[in-house]
């Protein structure tokens, strides 16, 4: 019987080193693959489309590297949400506020026509980019 419970305890050591390579593996691939900021100076515009579909349009230039940055940089634009451990949730913008409670309105984030992949405070600008900031409901 103790030998058993042995090869038991050994495979489970060797299980949770296997673990702990297999996250440190995928750590260091996230961090070699994931979008980086992009430094210096970039050309940007950032469009409002409220609940109406009236467009509101910011040119910037600017030298920030996240989306939020370059939205509190832009002038006349105004938003704010609830801060969280994984960034801001945008619920108004230009003193409109989208509430899924509500009406399963939220404000969606666009990227160059694009589904924004991360949110406003880890999304890297470059230059050129059109960043979409729509009024949506979720039956659209």
């Amino acid at each position: 019987m103790s030998s058993k419970s042995s090869s038991g305890n050994k495979k489970i050591v060797i299980g949770i080193i296997v673990l702990v390579v297999l996250i440190g593996l995928f750590a260091i691939l996230y961090s070699v693959f994931r979008e980086k900021p992009v430094e210096g100076s970039k050309s940007i515009t950032i469009e409002v489309v409220n609940q109406a579909e009236e467009k509101t349009s910011y040119e910037l230039k600017t030298d920030v590297e996240y989306l939020r940055q370059a939205m509190e940089e832009a002038e006349g634009l105004t938003f704010s949400g609830t801060e969280s451990e994984y960034g801001m949730m945008v619920e108004t913008v230009n003193d409109e506020t989208a509430d899924y409670n509500v009406d399963g309105a939220y404000w969606g984030f666009f990227v160059n026509g694009e589904y924004c992949n991360y949110g406003i405070d880890t999304q890297p600008v470059e230059d050129g980019d059109v960043f979409s900031i729509v009024y949506t409901t979720s039956g659209e």
